[in-house]
């Protein structure tokens, strides 16, 4: 994982929406108008905070048949734990800076 790709994984959660998203999903799985209802959030709202986080890898979604036909997207929590030191810190910054490295020298030596 890139250094962007954790601070994003990380910023994903910097949102107190986001938080309490996480926590109505770890009880139970929900449609995103229940989720809505209970949020007392707009779906468009609640639909650009649940794309952060399912981008991140922190939520899932999947569409279900209704008892009437339509199609519901239910979203579930998907387990994870963080875990950040310093040592992850500087593991992340140092491939970074390698990364970095290898392109500036490949840019260099291409004719």
């Amino acid at each position: 994982m890139t250094i962007d790709d954790e601070i994003a994984r990380l910023a994903a959660l910097a949102n107190p929406h986001r938080f309490r998203i996480i926590a109505l999903l770890a009880a139970e799985s929900l449609h995103v108008s229940e989720l809505a209802r209970r949020l007392g959030m707009s779906r468009a709202l609640l639909y650009m905070h649940l794309q952060r986080l399912e981008s991140a890898g922190y939520v899932t979604g999947h569409l279900e048949l209704s008892d009437d036909g339509k199609a519901l997207k239910i979203f579930e929590v998907v387990p994870f734990e963080i875990s950040l030191n310093v040592a992850g810190i500087v593991a992340a910054v140092t491939a970074d800076i390698e990364r970095h490295t290898e392109r500036h020298t490949d840019t260099e030596s291409t004719p």
